[in-house]
């Protein structure tokens, strides 16, 4: 049963990896603090993959849960 939902997990985990190929996220650091007055730089950290290790993802998702299915009998 836990190989069978891990496998489901990857499945889904896989499908948005293919539809979102990639996300950013945002820091903030200080660049000037003086008394009152403060300079905040703001800098994007893009993170990418191909759209091919989702398909894989879906591909070992798919294994366990067939191996999962199969470990029932």
């Amino acid at each position: 049963m836990k190989t069978k939902s891990i496998g489901i997990a990857l499945i889904i985990i896989g499908i948005v990896m293919t539809i979102y190929t990639g996300f950013n996220y945002v820091t903030t650091e200080k660049v000037v603090d003086i008394g009152p007055i403060q300079i905040n730089k703001e800098q994007n950290h893009p993170v990418q993959w191909a759209p091919i290790v989702g398909v894989i993802v879906i591909v070992i998702g798919g294994f366990l849960v067939v191996k999962g299915s199969s470990n029932k009998n």
